[in-house]
């Protein structure tokens, strides 16, 4: 059995907090719960331990078991084997967050080099180091609107089209403001359906309007007329972005976005069973003072040498508690160097490479679905690597049958979207090969005519 102390460290411990037993130690607290009867299984043997969770672990089955087309929100990529060798070595791997930062060269410009590549793709003047997800970095946006209005701006407008886990935390960081008004994203009849909605929404108030592209349906839209709406109303623009998507897609800073923000897990980072991930938070230099997180800068030091340093450090840990934009206490910086190395393998032509398989393999496979009796799908416009499909049975049932047959089916709509029962969002990626295409097609057949 290991024992972390000796009783004789106990004692010392004891004197130098002034008590003289464990008992006195824990006298505030009621006797009666003090040592409660645990009701625990007999113990085990390091070796039997091991056998019962590799056992357990068998239970787990992952996208090398199963063809997947389950996206909304986290992808299944190709990653390079060079992204996880770089981040398991020493230096990365056991680094914290830069609290004396100029000590952690490396770990400085690392973030820094993720800090120009999320400019690069974004199209954005000014990058943070990362945030926790995509939905507190879309959360962060809210806040940041928020103060550079100073509160006197109290519109919020979501679109429906945003993911609805992103839009449930923007709705739970906004909750300690007082009078802000947060609409654009009630159940529609329609939801797929809603620039004009969204339109109807902005006026003379309105802090920040919040759309995603693609959007949650996969959806390529055209927002810049929605974006000069909003600066002609005098406010803010954020754009939920697939960081995949942008090796294809104009960038959100061409065309009007004032704040692009998205979850970078698709940049070499793995599905993780929901995590950890990256939030990407990027924007123009006019609201870089009300930026959130930390900010890493390039400069030289007496001798002229290169150095980095933390350029800008906006919460509560290095500033004024008042005057601190945010309480984000890390950046996820092993992920931010994971999508570093990703796009620096990959590069400028292998990111759109990568893109450009997406966008085709899903419109071969919505060709292939809507060929099927019973089976519709709904995107109209242009799609990206997502689309829905209008489903003969409930997509539960589908689901349930496609795992018999090793794929895991898409997400269903309907949990979050009434309108859309027995809608399908089904996510290809370059990981889908046109086999699992034709399988899966033969597949939802199958079930639909049962």
């Amino acid at each position: 059995m290991f024992l972390p102390h000796t009783d004789s460290e106990r004692s010392e411990m004891l004197r130098t907090i002034g008590v003289s037993s464990i008992d006195e130690l824990f006298q505030d607290v009621p006797e009666k719960v003090r040592y409660p009867t645990l009701n625990l299984p007999p113990a085990l043997t390091e070796m039997e331990v091991a056998a019962q969770l590799q056992q357990m672990a068998l239970a787990n089955e992952t996208t090398q078991d199963l063809a997947c087309f389950l996206g909304a929100g986290a992808y299944n990529h190709y990653i390079p084997a060079a992204v996880d060798h770089i981040l398991r070595r020493n230096e990365f791997y056991t680094a914290y967050t830069p609290y004396q930062p100029e000590v952690s060269q490396g770990t400085l410009q690392a973030i820094f080099e993720y800090q120009s590549l999320m400019c690069a793709l974004t199209g954005m003047e000014v990058s943070n180091a990362s945030h926790y997800d995509g939905a507190t970095a879309t959360a962060e946006a809210g806040i940041m609107a928020y103060h550079n209005f100073r509160g006197k701006r109290t519109r919020f407008v979501l679109s429906p089209g945003v993911h609805p886990q992103y839009r449930q935390v923007f709705r739970t960081y906004m909750s300690g403001y007082e009078n802000l008004e947060i609409l654009g994203d009630e159940t529609e009849d329609d939801p797929m359906n809603y620039l004009e909605r969204l339109e109807g929404l902005i006026n003379s108030n309105t802090a920040l309007v919040v759309v995603q592209y693609p959007d949650f349906f996969g959806q390529i839209h055209d927002f810049a007329p929605l974006a000069e709406m909003v600066h002609q109303a005098g406010g803010l623009f954020a754009v939920v972005v697939n960081p995949i998507a942008l090796g294809l897609l104009k960038p959100p800073g061409e065309f009007g976005a004032d704040i692009v923000v998205g979850d970078g897990q698709p940049l070499g980072i793995p599905l993780s069973f929901g995590g950890p991930y990256l939030g990407i938070f990027t924007t123009r230099k006019e609201y870089v003072r009300r930026i959130a997180g930390r900010l890493v800068g390039e400069t030289v030091d007496v001798q002229g040498r290169r150095g980095y340093v933390l350029t800008l450090t906006a919460r509560e840990q290095h500033i004024r508690r008042e005057k601190a934009t945010s309480n984000i206490c890390t950046n996820q910086g092993l992920m931010a160097l994971a999508a570093t190395v990703y796009l620096a393998l990959v590069g400028k032509e292998g990111l759109r490479q990568v893109a450009e398989l997406c966008y085709h393999k899903a419109h071969y496979a919505a060709d292939r679905i809507a060929q099927i009796r019973g089976y519709r799908v709904l995107n109209q416009r242009p799609f990206f690597h997502e689309f829905v499909v209008k489903c003969p049975k409930p997509v539960a049932e589908i689901n349930e049958y496609l795992l018999d047959y090793g794929i895991l089916g898409g997400y269903d709509l309907g949990q979050d979207y009434p309108a859309l029962k027995d809608h399908m969002l089904i996510a290809v990626t370059e990981m889908n090969s046109r086999e699992e295409i034709e399988t899966l097609a033969e597949y939802l057949e199958e079930f639909a005519h049962d």
